[in-house]
């Protein structure tokens, strides 16, 4: 039998999406499953987050009590993966900028890897559509100020399509992981390469959002600005 993989897609005011996400998910490859981490959505998604449970045991929910932010959305769902066993763990948006036919490069990647990146910027090009040149270049530019402070050596390490395995979850104490907007990112792949663990990354091509409303905001802009310098001395003090 094949290793478990377990899809972690965090959701919020995500209906439009999720029914036409999870079944494009599930299609990959036999071993995988879904957990959708849903804030108590407005919208109704975790209402269809429980259909398709129901429909599919291959796809499992948590509920939250309220909007609580992207990292401990992640946080909660490595928990929930590591108690029952899964050897593969991804973070995945529910929005379609990460597209599911990636799913099985990240699945023979990771076979020779702790974790995967799914990278916007390998080879210092850009592969995002539909994203203004302003936001771009934020993008881009905020990965250069990641590597130049912490010393992360990757592409993108503000991207959000990732698999982990187990192992490498074990070894970080998720509950010193105090990032909690995208700056999460930065921080559990900074962890990662702090503990030697091997990282690879896997060329994608990210596609904005077209339906639903972006998730950014300045106060995580800040959180991230403020993040990597946090994480330099850290590693300096040997706290990480």
């Amino acid at each position: 039998m094949a290793d478990r993989a377990l899809v972690i897609i965090p959701t919020y005011n995500e209906s439009a999406n999720l029914p036409q996400l999870v079944p494009q998910v599930l299609a990959q490859d036999a071993s995988l499953e879904v957990l959708v981490v849903d804030d108590n959505s407005p919208d109704g998604t975790g209402r269809i987050a429980d259909e398709l449970c129901s429909a599919n045991h291959r796809v499992h929910v948590l509920h939250r009590p309220a909007k609580q932010g992207l990292g401990r959305a992640y946080r909660a769902g490595f928990q929930w993966a590591l108690e029952r066993g899964y050897e593969y763990i991804f973070e995945m948006d529910a929005d379609f900028s990460h597209d599911p036919k990636y799913l099985p490069v990240f699945l023979s990647a990771v076979r020779d890897a702790d974790l995967v990146l799914g990278s916007r910027y390998l080879g210092g090009r850009a592969s995002v559509v539909n994203w203004p040149i302003g936001r771009l270049l934020l993008s881009y530019l905020a990965n250069i100020y990641a590597r130049v402070v912490t010393g992360l050596k990757v592409s993108d390490a503000t991207g959000g399509f990732k698999c982990f395995r187990r192992r490498v979850l074990e070894a970080i104490d998720l509950k010193e992981v105090k990032s909690n907007g995208y700056a999460f990112q930065i921080e559990m792949s900074f962890r990662t390469w702090r503990k030697k663990f091997r990282i690879v990354e896997i060329p994608i091509v990210f596609t904005d959002r077209t339906d639903g409303s972006s998730k950014m905001s300045p106060e995580i802009v800040r959180e991230a600005v403020w993040l990597v310098w946090r994480l330099r001395l850290m590693s300096i003090f040997g706290k990480v």
